[in-house]
């Protein structure tokens, strides 16, 4: 698996999202009113979605994708709503219940199968598309690495995730814990180097059957996040 430093990280988040900051990613990933601080990060997360998806195949029907950290569960709805065969897996018992409570009507064959647990659990079988968004952000580029790894030996397509770019502002914000006010404040979000990620995933074994395809950054306020997409090569 992917060690002892990214099992303590998830322990970690499994107290932040499930009862350290319950009520504020509920309203955060709603349509409440939320700050405007917090409103730069909702319409930052709605755009990077709407990237991730723009990646996945138009047409769904037939394949299997794991949404890895779904939160509660939007990227999964409008995957199923392609006709995917949805696993959707996250550590937080409350946020894949608000999950399950906001689940609408999904028309056609897709469907979602909601979990509570690791991500990176074998049990949950192969997929066609792997989707982590946000899920790695608050893990070293080792551990990530290391995820991708486990992830990647059970898709057959593609996986999809983000991590936090190292910028000099986004290395000070979180460095001086300004994201969120205290009382509700995630586990550090660490940010990694798009070249020192692209050469510790091109010297991981694990990973030889994959190729960096495509990157892109969304930059919305408060928040900073990089799409990335690695394919296995045909």
């Amino acid at each position: 698996m992917a060690g002892a430093s990214y099992d303590t990280r998830r322990g970690e988040l499994t107290t932040y999202f499930d009862r350290t900051a319950v009520e504020a990613w509920s309203r955060l990933t709603s349509d409440a009113p939320v700050s405007r601080i917090r409103a730069t990060v909702r319409a930052g997360r709605d755009a990077m979605r709407g990237t991730l998806l723009s990646w996945l195949p138009a047409d769904m029907t037939g394949l299997r994708l794991l949404d890895a950290g779904c939160g509660t569960g939007a990227l999964s709805v409008e995957a199923a709503r392609r006709g995917a065969e949805v696993v959707a897996i996250d550590v937080s018992p409350t946020l894949v219940g608000l999950a399950r409570d906001r689940l609408p009507a999904i028309p056609g064959p897709g469907r979602i199968e909601f979990r509570v647990g690791d991500m990176l659990d074998p049990g949950l079988g192969r997929f066609d598309h792997v989707v982590a968004m946000d899920s790695l952000i608050h893990y070293r580029a080792a551990d990530i690495v290391r995820a991708l790894a486990v992830l990647g030996a059970r898709t057959d397509g593609s996986v999809l995730f983000t991590v936090a770019p190292r910028t000099a502002l986004l290395t000070l914000m979180h460095a001086a814990g300004k994201l969120f006010p205290r009382g509700d404040r995630s586990p550090a979000i660490v940010p990694v180097t798009e070249g020192g990620l692209r050469r510790r995933i091109s010297s991981e074994p694990a990973l030889d059957g994959f190729t960096w395809v495509q990157s892109h950054r969304v930059n919305s306020g408060f928040y900073l996040s990089n799409a990335i997409t690695l394919g296995r090569s045909r």
